[in-house]
């Protein structure tokens, strides 16, 4: 009997009215990919994953530095987010200043997370072998 290759299970955190999210949700739904939509706005920032979320990317790919909520923050606010725990109070405040879409790959008893729309990158997850 042939091993089926499992398909990750994807959860995608983000805002729906996000044109990024938009355009990663479209993505999945024509790979015929199922997955768990977080939406920041109603449900938060999860402060559980964060720290992974921090650990994978780090903070300067996970901060926003180009979006609009960080440009409307003072430049006194801008200079204290030097790194995780500063960025996580940033986040966890503000949760719009997220690099989005943030997706979780979970396969296999491993995780992996990249932010922001990459169809690349997305197509190498879903090709690797899930190692079960």
């Amino acid at each position: 009997m042939m091993a089926a290759m499992k398909t990750p299970h994807i959860t995608l955190y983000g805002i729906p009215n996000c044109d990024t999210v938009k355009k990663a949700r479209a993505w999945f739904t024509g790979q015929g990919l199922e997955y768990s939509f977080h939406d920041f706005k109603k449900q938060g920032v999860p402060a559980a994953r964060l720290s992974d979320w921090l650990a994978a990317v780090g903070w300067q790919k996970l901060v926003n530095r180009q979006g609009t909520t960080w440009r409307k923050l003072d430049p006194g606010a801008q200079a204290a987010v030097h790194d995780d725990a500063s960025a996580s109070q940033l986040v966890l405040a503000q949760p719009s200043a997220i690099k989005r879409p943030v997706v979780e790959w979970r396969q296999g008893g491993h995780t992996t997370v990249t932010v922001g729309f990459d169809a690349g990158r997305w197509q190498e997850l879903l090709a690797e072998p899930s190692g079960d």
